[in-house]
């Protein structure tokens, strides 16, 4: 992939006569940061700056760093985006190891790009910018700086790319990193909107690569949930990754993914359901009238299911001691709504709490199937379905331990969906992507 050079690199000779600038003292004296600065996408701007890049292309020093950066090096902004069915996950790099001469060598165009995306928290109605995650001193190639994590509604891409027009993003004629099905779908639209060309990765070694580096990156990555049925003793407790395999990644999106991970590249797709947080939504849609996630969520933190599912105790009175089946166990999924008069007193609040319960116990059940088939203890639940979602987190942390009696641990993530975003975005740092 090669870089992007503006035109002032095709000024010709007679702009740059002299050995030195004389609006500049001592600029000579700073070559390996305009050095740096070229190989990390900060544009010369000045005919001194001009000057001393053409002379690094004429002294042998020059030649390992030009080869280097016409094979290895993107212009800046870095971002990388995870384009799924149902959201878009999208993780921008801000470098925060400026040099005096990078500062001054910086387009005005990136300048805005950084402000407007680091000094707000939302975009329009539907973009967020989820500050709690932000992820501070982190290296990214050669460079430090910070992670930001930014989500917004699949279907609002339009929007987007109109955004990304305005701040001027089609001038950069830069290369975006993205994974998911929707680096596919949306390419034309990226390429014909804002100039941009998809460099696309495969969204499995994304966010494998990417649960990695922010495990490594940030030490209270993962947690448990301690007594999740008991709200007075229930608390996150972090958990102690450093000899993570094997593990079970349950990738929570539209759908469901479940990974069987051996090894740092060693890993194999195990199965999935179709039955996932899109599922959850679209239902909560149809049977509820309600519009977003967050609004589906809270309706069913109000609710009571059992308003709504047939339980154990409903068919036999009690508890099924023979298989340990508790009374409350859930027999039947929306089995109460087979009565009109059940029917007729059913909530939006216990119907969404019916969906999110129904769709949680499905994942859960084939989790538990997979890391038993695999000889595998340690499940790790990904995926914005978890966002803001303690409801199913703390039922997924108490079936793999009942069901399992004690054998299975149930393991969280603070990024939850943004993993295939920040791996993708490494991808392209690698030498040869």
């Amino acid at each position: 992939m090669g870089p992007v050079v503006r035109s002032e690199m095709e000024a010709s000779d007679s702009a740059v006569k002299t050995n030195r600038c004389s609006d500049t003292p001592g600029l000579e004296e700073e070559e390996p940061s305009i050095e740096r600065s070229i190989a990390n996408g900060y544009m010369p701007r000045t005919d001194c700056h001009l000057h001393i890049v053409q002379n690094r292309l004429s002294n042998g020093r020059s030649n390992d760093f030009l080869s280097s950066y016409l094979t290895n090096h993107l212009a800046m902004p870095w971002f990388g985006m995870d384009i799924g069915g149902s959201l878009v996950k999208l993780v921008y790099f801000e470098p925060t190891d400026f040099t005096k001469i990078e500062e001054d060598c910086e387009l005005e165009t990136l300048k805005n790009i950084r402000r407007y995306l680091t000094s707000n928290k939302a975009y329009g109605n539907t973009g967020h910018r989820d500050a709690h995650l932000q992820m501070d001193n982190v290296q990214v190639g050669d460079r430090t700086g910070s992670l930001h994590f930014i989500r917004f509604p699949t279907s609002e891409m339009g929007n987007f790319l109109e955004l990304a027009k305005s701040k001027g993003m089609a001038t950069l004629a830069s290369t975006v990193c993205a994974t998911g099905g929707g680096a596919y779908k949306f390419e034309e639209d990226f390429r014909r909107e804002v100039n941009m060309q998809l460099h696309k990765f495969d969204e499995l070694d994304s966010l494998i690569r990417g649960i990695h580096y922010i495990e490594d990156n940030n030490p209270h990555e993962l947690y448990y949930w301690s007594n999740p049925k008991d709200e007075r003793l229930c608390e996150r407790i972090p958990y102690d990754f450093s000899d993570p395999y094997p593990f079970l990644v349950v990738n929570v999106g539209s759908g469901v993914g479940m990974l069987a991970v051996y090894g740092p590249n060693n890993y194999k797709r195990v199965t999935g359901t179709s039955l996932g947080g899109g599922t959850f939504l679209g239902l909560c849609s149809l049977l509820t009238g309600c519009e977003t996630f967050e609004d589906a969520i809270a309706l069913a933190a109000k609710g009571n299911s059992n308003n709504i599912d047939k339980l154990v105790q409903d068919i036999y009175g009690g508890d099924y001691p023979k298989f340990n089946l508790k009374g409350d166990t859930v027999a039947s999924s929306f089995g109460q709504m087979i009565s009109k008069e059940k029917r007729a007193k059913a909530s939006r609040e216990d119907l969404a709490k019916a969906t999110l319960v129904t769709i949680t116990n499905n994942i859960g059940s084939i989790a538990r199937l997979c890391a038993v088939n695999e000889g595998i203890e340690r499940v790790v639940f990904v995926g914005n379905f978890l966002r803001v979602n303690t409801i199913s987190m703390k039922m997924l942390a108490y079936a793999m331990e009942f069901w399992s009696k004690g054998a299975l641990k149930a393991l969280f993530l603070e990024h939850e969906g943004y993993f295939g975003a920040v791996g993708c975005l490494l991808e392209l740092m690698r030498p040869g992507s």
